[in-house]
C-alpha cells in the first residue's frame, strides 16, 4: 500500500471498517484464501495507526451479491455509519466489493466526500475531497459495473446455446431421470410415473386444480428433494394444490424442452428499497422451446388444452367455471335491469334463488334488480339445451363412458403398484433374514423385524386396494349405456348426473344468460346467448306464491262460509267430502282443514248451548270471579254441567243457581272478584 500521507488524526480518532463480501455461498466455501485476505486487512489497518479498539469486521454479507443493496444489510450498516460520522476510513480488498451497483457505490462515495471518510485497498489510499481520488473511484466503479455486466452476459449466451440444443440440464420434475448417457426418460419406478399419470387423468375427469387435489387425499405423491442431505432422493408425501398446478402447467411433461419460462424482475416498494421477483412469462416470449424432446405423460395438444381449462378456473381473472350447487345457471347469470353478474343464494328449505347484489353501495341499483327462483329459469334453460342437442351427440357421449372406464381402471392401478411394491420389499427383507448366518442373532434380530415391518406394509397395501376397489362402482352394460344415450333428456336427469357435470354440458353451448324482471307484475324475461352468437328471448311467469298454490278452492270456502254457523266440524267433513270437494292440496277434507277455513274467514262455529246454558267462562265474568274458582265448582260438584261431544262444558245457569253460587262468593274468603261492579250492584 502507498504511504499513509492522506490520514490524519481526525480519521484515527474514528472507527476503521474492514468490509467483508464474497458473492455467493460456494465462493464462501471453496474461495478460503480470498477470505482469509480480506480479513488481514484488519492488520493493515492496525499498521497505519488505528488502535485495535477502533477497528471492527463487518462480515454479514458474505455470500450475498453486490448488484443491490437488497439483504445487504452489512453495507446499509456501513452507509449508516458513514452519514453519522463515525467511520475514519473503509478497508476492502478492492473498491468493486463494496458495491457493484454503480448508483450504490456512487452515492456511498458522496458520502464519504461529505464526512471526510477514506476509502482504502490494495491499490492504494483514496480521499474523496480530491477531485483526482473521485475521478479514480468512479471509473473504478463504472468498470466494476460493467465487468459484471459483460461476464454475465457471456454466462447467459453460454447457457442460451447450450439451451438451444436442449443440453442446458436443469432439475428435472419428478416423474423424470436421466439414463447413463444423460438423456431424460420416464422414470423407470412405475408407481412413480402412475401418480404422474393419475395427476392428468384426474385433471381430465375433475376439470380443476383442487378436484386433483381430492381425488389424492388418500393416496401419497413423490417429490425430488433438491439440496440438502436428501438431495436426489424420492421423497412421498401429500399433494398440495400448488403442486398439482405446477404439474399441469410444466411443459416438460409434454415432452417439451423449455429455456426462459421465467425471468427476474426487479421493482421499486413504496420504501424506495429496490425488490427481485421472478416472474412467468407469456408462453409467446419463452426463448427456446423444443417439441418432442423427450417422453411426455400427455401431448403438447393436450398441455395446451389443460392451460386453457385452468385460465377458465382462475376466478380472479373474471372466469365463471361451473361449481357444485344446484342452480344450473350459477355464475353464467346477469341481472338485465343493472348488468350485474347475479349472485346464487339458498333459503332455508335448500332451494336456489339468484338475486342481484343490490345491497352493495356502490351498486346501482334500478327497479327491475329483483331476485328470482332459480327453478323458474333453470328448467326453460335446460329445455332449450336439450331442444338443440340432436343424435350426433350419441357417439360423444359413448366416448366419454369409455373414458369413465379407463379412469376407474386407473385409479385401481395405483393401489395395484403399490402392493406390487410393498410385496417386493418383504421379499427382500425376507430374502436379507435368510440369508444371516442363524447363530448372529444381533443381526438376525434387526431383520426379523424389518422383515415384520414390511409384511405389515403389505397388508396394509392390501387393505387400501380392497377399499379403492369397492370405492368404484361398475359402470351400466355398454348396450345400456347405448340405449341411455339416445335419451338425452334422461341422461340429464338421471340421478348419477351430478350437477356440475349438467354445467359443464350447459357452458359447452350456452355463454350466458340475463334476466330481466318487470317492475309490476311476475313477467321475466329470459335472455339466452349461445357460443354461436346466437340469442333468444323467452318470457315467462314467476310461479305462484306457496299460499296461493294451497289455498283451499273458493267453492269449498264459500260451501263453509254458507254451512259453517249451522253445522259442526265434523258435519261440514261430511258435507264437503260428499260434494266432492278436495283443500288445496288436492286432499279430502278433515276436521284440521274446516277449522282452518272458520279461522281464517272468521267462521263462527254452530252453537252446542241449550236455552239457559252458560259457558265456563260466561259464568266467571258474569259472577266477577276467575275461570278456576268455576272449575273448582265443577270438580267438587258444588256447580253441574254437561260436557259435549267436543269437550265443552255447558252450565245450565237458572236464576236460583245464580244467586247459590253469589251466596258462596259472598261466604268465602279465598275467592276474590275480578270486577269492582258486577252487574251493576257495587261489590264489598
Amino acid at each position: 500500500m502507498t504511504t499513509p500521507n492522506k490520514i490524519r488524526a481526525t480519521h484515527l480518532e474514528r472507527t476503521a471498517i474492514i468490509y467483508v463480501r464474497q458473492s455467493t455461498p460456494a465462493q464462501v466455501r471453496d474461495h478460503r484464501e480470498s477470505q482469509a485476505r480480506q480479513y488481514g486487512l484488519v492488520e493493515e489497518a492496525a499498521r497505519l495507526g488505528w488502535p485495535a479498539s477502533q477497528i471492527e469486521v463487518i462480515d454479514t454479507d458474505l455470500g450475498i451479491s453486490g448488484r443491490t443493496t437488497e439483504r445487504r444489510a452489512g453495507f446499509r450498516e456501513v452507509v449508516s455509519r458513514v452519514c453519522l460520522g463515525e467511520v475514519g476510513a473503509i478497508f476492502g480488498l478492492e473498491v468493486a466489493r463494496l458495491a457493484r451497483s454503480n448508483a450504490d457505490f456512487a452515492r456511498l462515495l458522496e458520502l464519504a466526500r461529505l464526512t471526510d471518510t477514506l476509502v482504502i485497498d490494495t491499490d492504494g489510499m483514496y480521499d474523496l475531497r480530491e477531485f483526482n481520488d473521485r475521478l479514480l473511484l468512479g471509473l473504478k466503479g463504472a468498470m466494476s459495473e460493467a465487468e459484471l455486466h459483460i461476464l454475465a452476459g457471456r454466462l447467459q449466451g453460454a447457457k442460451r446455446a447450450a439451451a438451444e440444443r436442449g443440453e442446458l440440464r436443469s432439475p428435472l420434475p419428478v416423474g423424470y431421470v436421466r439414463d447413463a448417457d444423460g438423456c431424460t426418460i420416464i422414470d423407470p419406478d412405475q408407481e412413480v410415473s402412475a401418480a404422474v399419470a393419475d395427476v392428468f387423468a384426474a385433471f381430465q375427469a375433475t376439470g380443476s386444480a383442487y378436484g386433483v387435489v381430492g381425488a389424492f387425499i388418500n393416496r401419497r405423491f413423490p417429490r425430488r428433494a433438491y439440496g440438502g442431505a436428501w438431495a436426489g432422493e424420492l421423497r412421498w408425501g401429500r399433494l398440495t394444490h400448488s403442486r398439482a398446478v405446477g404439474i399441469l402447467s410444466n411443459p416438460a411433461y409434454a415432452g417439451t424442452y423449455v429455456f426462459g419460462r421465467y425471468r427476474s424482475r426487479q421493482t421499486v416498494a413504496p420504501d424506495g428499497s429496490v425488490r427481485e421477483t421472478t416472474v412467468e412469462q407469456p408462453r409467446s416470449e419463452w426463448a427456446v422451446v423444443i417439441q418432442d424432446h423427450h417422453p411426455g405423460f400427455i401431448s403438447w395438444e393436450q398441455y395446451l388444452a389443460n392451460q386453457q381449462r385452468l385460465a377458465a378456473n382462475t376466478t380472479r381473472a373474471g372466469a365463471r367455471p361451473a361449481r357444485e350447487g344446484l342452480a344450473l345457471c350459477q355464475g353464467i347469470v346477469y341481472c338485465g335491469g343493472c348488468g350485474r353478474s347475479m349472485s346464487t343464494n339458498y333459503q332455508a328449505n335448500g332451494r336456489p334463488y339468484y338475486e342481484c347484489a343490490k345491497s352493495r353501495g356502490d351498486h346501482v341499483q334500478t327497479k327491475a334488480c329483483r331476485s328470482v327462483g332459480a327453478a323458474t329459469v333453470d328448467q326453460l334453460v335446460a329445455g332449450r339445451l336439450l331442444q338443440v342437442l340432436g343424435p350426433d351427440e350419441v357417439a360423444l357421449a359413448l366416448a366419454a363412458a369409455d373414458e369413465v372406464t379407463e379412469r376407474r381402471q386407473r385409479s385401481t392401478r395405483a393401489s395395484e403398484l403399490a402392493l406390487e411394491r410393498a410385496g417386493y420389499e418383504a421379499d427382500r427383507a425376507e430374502r436379507a433374514l435368510l440369508a444371516c448366518e442363524p447363530e448372529n442373532r444381533l443381526v438376525a434380530r434387526s431383520l426379523e423385524s424389518r422383515w415384520e415391518a414390511k409384511l405389515a406394509a403389505v397388508a396394509e397395501a392390501e387393505a387400501a386396494l380392497a377399499v379403492t376397489r369397492a370405492a368404484v362402482p361398475a359402470l351400466p352394460p355398454r348396450a345400456e349405456l347405448e340405449a341411455l344415450a339416445t335419451d338425452l333428456p334422461a341422461l340429464w336427469a338421471a340421478p348419477t348426473t351430478s350437477a356440475k357435470d349438467r354445467k359443464r354440458l350447459l357452458r359447452t353451448l350456452v355463454a350466458d344468460v340475463t334476466l330481466t324482471s318487470q317492475v309490476a307484475g311476475d313477467e321475466i324475461s329470459i335472455g339466452i346467448r349461445w357460443r354461436s352468437g346466437a340469442s333468444e328471448h323467452i318470457v315467462t311467469r314467476r310461479p305462484r306464491p306457496q299460499y296461493e298454490v294451497v289455498r283451499t278452492p273458493s267453492r269449498a270456502t264459500q260451501f263453509v262460509i254458507e254451512r259453517g254457523p249451522l253445522l259442526s266440524n265434523q258435519e261440514l267433513v261430511a258435507e264437503l267430502n260428499r260434494a266432492g270437494f278436495k283443500t288445496g292440496m288436492g286432499r279430502p277434507f278433515d276436521t284440521n282443514a274446516v277449522q282452518w277455513v272458520r279461522y281464517t274467514y272468521r267462521v263462527p262455529s254452530a252453537s252446542v248451548f241449550h236455552s239457559g246454558e252458560l259457558s265456563v267462562a260466561e259464568v266467571a265474568t258474569r259472577l266477577g270471579i276467575s275461570t278456576g274458582a268455576v272449575y273448582d265448582w265443577i270438580a267438587w260438584g258444588h256447580l253441574a254441567a254437561r260436557r259435549t261431544p267436543t269437550g265443552r262444558l255447558c252450565i245450565a245457569f237458572s236464576t236460583d243457581v245464580e244467586a247459590d253460587c253469589r251466596k258462596r262468593v259472598a261466604d268465602s274468603r279465598h275467592i276474590k272478584l275480578t270486577s269492582q261492579k258486577v252487574l251493576g250492584v257495587e261489590a264489598v
